[in-house]
């Protein structure tokens, strides 16, 4: 069976992979009184404030469950999502002395850079399985889909990923422009607000941003207790390998010049 050069960076490579994931997970909060509760702190908080002025202030039309827990159920992936994209588009320049000294595929950068991340997804995610205790929200087998719901995602974030790395270590401004993109993009995700209450003429946006897709079919499988939309899930999967397979084409013809222009 002929080898896949994509999966290398997972199986030859694997303990180097390890070790820079490790690192980046333990140098993030090296020096922090608080260290890994940061992890979760920071989109408890971020919930909280956004329930308090989405839900009281500009009261938000009722959800079917309560605010804090749909607007949890959207946050968490949004926030790894943003959190890996932002992390991954520096993983190459912030990595600059192992390039010029040692060769191995560089991409394990970034993928390193995005399990780190998932570690502190999964750290956060105590919060969420607490609010579904407090407010009764059943557990149905419907959840079992959360699992190639993360997968879809996974590759979207990681062809995506792969672009900006790239791109970052020629012109240094995607770095910059990526924080005004992520925002503007997130209000164009149904992070904070339900599909539904878009105006309808404008809702084929959510068609073609496979984050909508994604978070819509998080929120279906375990606060609906029901199956996803498998066509906008398809989609989002076409769309993801499709972005991976370009983003992986463009890093690995641009790998070779790296060591030279950082």
């Amino acid at each position: 069976m002929k080898r896949m050069p994509m999966l290398d960076s997972f199986t030859k490579y694997r303990e180097l992979l390890n070790e820079l994931t490790m690192r980046e997970i333990k140098q993030r909060y090296k020096q922090s009184v608080l260290g890994y509760a940061w992890v979760i702190l920071n989109p408890f908080f971020q919930m909280i404030v956004m329930s308090f002025v989405f839900s009281i202030i500009m009261r938000i039309p009722n959800l079917g469950v309560p605010y804090p827990i749909y607007l949890y159920a959207g946050l968490l992936p949004w926030t790894l999502f943003s959190n890996s994209l932002t992390s991954a588009a520096n993983a190459l320049v912030g990595n600059a002395g192992l390039i010029t000294k040692i060769y191995f595929p560089r991409e394990i950068f970034v993928i390193s850079t995005i399990l780190a991340k998932i570690v502190d997804f999964v750290l956060a995610l105590s919060i969420f399985v607490v609010f579904m205790i407090f407010y009764h929200i059943p557990i149905t087998w419907y959840i079992l889909w959360v699992i190639p719901i993360f997968a879809i995602q996974q590759l979207f974030t990681y062809g995506l990923s792969l672009f900006l790395a790239a791109a970052n270590l020629f012109y240094r401004d995607i770095q910059y422009l990526l924080s005004l993109i992520i925002l503007i993009w997130m209000y164009l995700t149904p992070v904070i607000y339900s599909t539904e209450l878009f105006p309808a003429k404008y809702r084929w946006i959510f068609q073609i941003n496979p984050m909508s897709v994604i978070i819509n079919a998080y929120r279906q499988v375990i606060l609906a207790g029901d199956m996803p939309n498998l066509r906008s899930l398809a989609i989002a999967l076409v769309l993801s390998v499709l972005l991976l397979i370009g983003g992986y084409k463009f890093f690995k013809k641009l790998e070779g010049v790296f060591a030279d222009v950082v």
